[in-house]
């Protein structure tokens, strides 16, 4: 590609800033509720007193509370961070819909302070499998083919990796997955409409489709997704994905290099060692 040639984007800014104008948090915020008691819960077992935070998210009011006195910053592709200036980042709900995840935390990692705790939540592959199966199926039935509908979002195993690439120490990811029931995939869409969280996506297909594909959709959700308690209801998953890493700083523990052990693992766990490149020894038994 020509270095002139400007990336293409997966997101449509402008789509993505106006459907998280219309949202109403206080009608549909209970992820956003549920992801900030974890992160308080995480914050409560650092067991640190900070004083430099900020709030990276695309919804202030809703995360204004976390952390008392942090600078909220929107999720745009330059964050507005100064370098060193923090000593807790928090990427709050905004991740999965980044053109450069890898980029975002690279910046909050900048804008730590050594030895600065980077947190993040956001959606994960998981979230909300059964519409993206029910869409595909009720369009390539009504319409021949697939068009990008729901946005892809990483695995916990990616997300993960991206710490580390982020040049962060000591990362952890996990996962926190959550099964909602609704009267049926309209009510569902309702809500998605309310955190914000409708189609976005730069390739979305923009002509109009015919009423009959959601009708359909909603008939293939319905007897392939049915809620376990309340069959006459449907199930929706979302999947929360909750990473944590650390600016680095020498009081960090470090992994030691090859060959700096001072005692074998077969010692401390009193068995013995197996060399597996050692050629079996036959005896006349073994014929």
């Amino acid at each position: 590609m020509p270095a002139n040639t400007p990336h293409p984007r997966l997101v449509d800014p402008a789509r993505l800033g106006r459907a998280r104008a219309r949202a109403r948090l206080d009608l549909a915020g209970f992820l956003h509720d549920e992801a900030m008691a974890e992160l308080q819960e995480r914050l409560i077992d650092v067991n640190r007193t900070f004083t430099a935070p900020a709030v990276v998210t695309a919804f202030p009011s809703a995360w204004a509370n976390l952390l008392p006195g942090a600078k909220i910053v929107p999720p745009d592709d330059v964050l507005d961070l100064e370098p060193g200036a923090h000593d807790v980042v928090v990427h709050a709900m905004a991740l999965h819909w980044a053109d450069d995840p890898v980029g975002q935390i690279v910046q909050c990692r900048r804008a730590l302070r050594p030895d600065g705790l980077f947190l993040s939540v956001a959606f994960g592959g998981e979230t909300l499998t059964e519409l993206r199966q029910a869409m595909a199926q009720a369009e390539t039935e009504v319409l021949g083919g697939l068009s990008p509908r729901v946005a892809p979002m990483a695995e916990i195993r990616d997300m993960g990796a991206l710490l580390q690439r982020a040049g962060l120490a000591l990362p952890v990811a996990d996962r926190l997955p959550k099964t909602v029931t609704y009267t049926d995939a309209f009510a569902l869409m309702a809500d998605l409409r309310a955190m914000g969280e409708t189609n976005a996506l730069a390739a979305r297909h923009r002509a109009p489709v015919p009423r009959g594909l959601f009708f359909r959709m909603a008939a293939i959700y319905a007897a392939r997704f049915p809620a376990r308690d309340d069959p006459t209801r449907i199930r929706a998953t979302f999947e929360m994905i909750f990473l944590s890493a650390w600016s680095p700083h020498d009081s960090q523990p470090k992994p030691l290099r090859p060959g700096a052990a001072k005692a074998r693992l077969a010692d401390a766990l009193g068995t013995s060692e197996f060399d597996e490149t050692a050629q079996p020894v036959l005896h006349p038994s073994d014929d």
